[in-house]
């Protein structure tokens, strides 16, 4: 398969219309349909049924979607990181650390001043990302290393060190009856009436189907709780950004967060190899 035939293949799955596709493809439809028709008789199997109503996704052409991001996600990151082993090579290049906005702030900001003060630290950028977003970051290349939170995070396929571990809280807004009790359970906070969990999106930009606020970020997700619109279980180290008008309670039942430090196996930098021992240490 050419990654040319998987870019125009996503599209079409994504769009699961062809003229949609075409157009964000920034071609025209025939080509696009015969090589959609083109790569399903090399596979062998039907990937999309078509009707003059609408375009679905078989069982294969399913799978298919999922392994073509993964394949042009990794081609993708080959470029990238080609691209910054030639600037490294030049002495040109920093590291990229994607980090999750809100999380991990304290840590975050010892571990800067911290490596900065080793020989030979080169400049950190430090990407911002909503929630989830920096695994993928990491696996496209975008990012040379991140801190994810397990469960949350996926960590399958690369390397980590571990950071630390914290217990999860429940945010309230303040002065709801649950705010004053030594610990709820999980089960509660999400039956708590008016006060729904909020929904994240996922990897294609759409929203799982449910009553809760759409929310990108923490700071969009604050001050919906401080408006009384949503309760939320997080890292007991959102305590550090809260107001007057939210309110943490200790969630018995909630699965502990581990923060770990991630990079790809085949990482080869010094800088990251670094920063990795500095994370470790602090």
């Amino acid at each position: 398969m050419e990654t040319r035939e998987l870019r125009y293949f996503v599209a079409v799955a994504e769009e699961l219309h062809f003229g949609r596709a075409a157009q964000r493809l920034g071609i025209a439809q025939p080509p696009l349909s015969r090589a959609i028709g083109q790569l399903e008789r090399r596979l062998g199997v039907v990937l999309l049924r078509r009707t003059s109503r609408a375009v679905t996704l078989t069982e294969a052409g399913s799978v298919l979607l999922g392994e073509a991001r993964a394949a042009l996600d990794a081609v993708e990151a080959a470029e990238r990181r080609t691209r910054r082993a030639a600037l490294a090579a030049t002495g040109r290049a920093g590291v990229v650390l994607a980090t999750k906005a809100g999380a991990s702030v304290e840590l975050l900001s010892k571990l800067l001043d911290a490596y900065a003060a080793e020989p030979g630290a080169v400049t950190i950028d430090v990407l911002l990302c909503g929630i989830g977003e920096q695994e993928r970051l990491l696996r496209d290349g975008r990012a040379d290393v991140a801190l994810l939170h397990r469960p949350f995070d996926a960590t399958a396929g690369f390397d980590t060190e571990e950071l630390y571990t914290e217990e999860q809280v429940a945010l309230l807004p303040a002065g709801h009856p649950l705010a004053t009790r030594p610990y709820v359970r999980m089960a509660e906070v999400a039956a708590l009436p008016g006060l729904p969990m909020p929904r994240w999106p996922r990897r294609d930009g759409t929203y799982p189907d449910g009553p809760g606020p759409l929310a990108r970020d923490h700071t969009q997700l604050l001050q919906l709780i401080a408006l009384g619109r949503a309760s939320a279980i997080l890292p007991e180290s959102v305590r550090a950004h809260l107001r007057g008008d939210h309110a943490a309670v200790p969630v018995l039942d909630a699965p502990a967060v581990t923060t770990v430090i991630a990079w790809p196996p085949h990482s080869r930098s010094k800088a990251v190899a670094d920063l990795v021992r500095t994370a470790t240490r602090l």
